[in-house]
């Protein structure tokens, strides 16, 4: 039997060796689609001539056209669609991945089902003179891009001037985002209430806290299925993630109304045979559950933390979905009873990278500490502000991904592990230093 030729967009070596181990995958040849550097090493991306390019290569590809995949968010997440209705491969439609990914077009759909769940909202353009006036939200509240990309752009507001200087810096850079998405949202016939919310557009949101988790899954032939809910864990008092752990400690009566709450929103954004993301909020004082926001793929950052304790990552979701069978995702099959990805950040001004750890302490390290891996962001001789799609408060050096027997075991061998990371900056801007807030900005 010939194998099924499946081809993921932007696919690297890292993300290979997760997939050549996957259920089935022995049947299975993977092609990469794309050269993963227009996706991780540029903030511009050229949506129009990135689908030429592929509509291109899969013209020329010889043999059969199984499936088209990806992993990453914007702009994969947005192409998929388009490139599987041209080859007819499985895919969600357009229109249901635009429902979730076009943030304020979700939070009116969301509003229409679960209403209790979803905080206050508004959406504004800002370019305006009026930006107060088109708010109208209490102090605080939360401002984004109505397309983001990771955490990059979004804003925890508590005074007139945070905003002052949030406005700046969206104005700023919000084009490199909302230029393509105009691109995308240009191939579908807006509903009237949306139609005027173009990619420059951003959304103010109510504040909302509690215990953050990323709730994972699929929907296949209309079943709306959950694979597991990734503990989201920040660093205190500010924004930024300091791991994501798997699995979830939240008690098993609010993992379940989460799932209920995944299968009522996705059922009525009409998303089908594909995988996606829902990050909620268990807030514990009121036993209240917020849906933050919905993402149209599995979680890469998640693969390897899913691998370690199921024994296979969450990639078996989007290559079965992609050749439009349902998953073989297994269960608490793998090395680990936990596993986590960390954030190694640091909270400064801009600065040149004097110092990275060499490739050959790299490995010690890995050597030492059993199915660990560790993905420096950075080089010698960079600039931190040269990282692609960073959050508003800090940069992140490296990614570092541990699994173990228990979570004190975890934190043990994360700090072991920090100590013998060596990292070195030189002209360090102290002027302008990355934002932070004494009260925990949770939205």
């Amino acid at each position: 039997m010939s194998k099924k030729n499946v081809f993921v967009v932007g696919l690297n070596d890292f993300n290979l060796n997760m997939l050549r181990h996957l259920r089935g995958a022995d049947d299975i040849e993977f092609h990469q689609l794309l050269d993963p550097a227009l996706f991780y090493e540029s903030e511009e991306f050229d949506i129009p001539d990135m689908l030429q390019r592929a509509d291109e290569q899969l013209q020329t590809f010889s043999g059969s056209i199984d499936a088209i995949c990806g992993y990453m968010d914007f702009p994969v997440s947005t192409m998929l669609p388009i490139l599987c209705a041209k080859y007819g491969t499985s895919s969600v439609t357009l229109e249901a991945l635009l429902k979730c990914e076009h943030k304020y077009w979700s939070r009116l759909c969301q509003n229409e089902v679960i209403p209790d769940n979803i905080p206050d909202f508004v959406a504004f353009d800002p370019f305006d003179d009026n930006i107060a006036g088109q708010i109208g939200l209490p102090f605080p509240f939360f401002v984004k891009p109505i397309k983001g990309s990771g955490s990059r752009l979004g804003f925890y507001i508590t005074k007139p001037e945070d905003l002052d200087l949030a406005l700046e810096r969206l104005r700023a850079e919000i084009g490199l985002i909302s230029e393509p998405f105009d691109y995308i949202l240009d191939q579908l016939d807006m509903p009237a209430e949306v139609a005027n919310i173009s990619g420059h557009y951003c959304i103010a949101e109510q504040i909302i806290g509690g215990r953050q988790c990323t709730l994972e899954g699929y929907v296949h032939n209309g079943e709306v299925v959950s694979t597991g809910i990734v503990d989201s864990i920040r660093y205190p008092q500010v924004l930024s993630f300091l791991r994501y752990q798997y699995p979830s400690k939240l008690p098993g009566r609010v993992q379940q109304r989460m799932e209920k709450l995944t299968e009522r929103i996705m059922s009525h954004v009409g998303y089908d045979n594909s995988s996606f993301n829902i990050e909620y909020f268990w807030d514990e004082q009121v036993d209240q559950i917020w849906l933050l926001e919905i993402n149209t793929r599995i979680s890469q950052s998640h693969s390897d933390i899913f691998e370690k304790v199921d024994g296979v990552s969450n990639q078996q979701l989007t290559v079965d979905l992609a050749l439009g069978r349902r998953p073989d995702m297994p269960s608490r099959q793998g090395e680990f009873p936990l596993a986590a990805k960390f954030f190694h950040r640091v909270f400064q001004g801009d600065a040149r990278v004097a110092r990275a750890p060499t490739r050959e302490e790299i490995d010690a390290i890995e050597r030492d500490y059993p199915g660990s891996h560790i993905l420096l962001q950075v080089h010698e001789g960079m600039w931190l502000s040269e990282l692609p799609e960073q959050d508003s408060y800090s940069y992140a050096l490296a990614y570092i991904y541990l699994g173990a027997r228990n979570e004190a075991t975890l934190l043990r061998d994360y700090e072991r592990l920090l100590q013998r990371l060596h990292f070195e900056f030189e002209d360090v801007d102290d002027t302008i230093p990355r934002p932070s807030e004494e009260t925990p900005p949770l939205a």
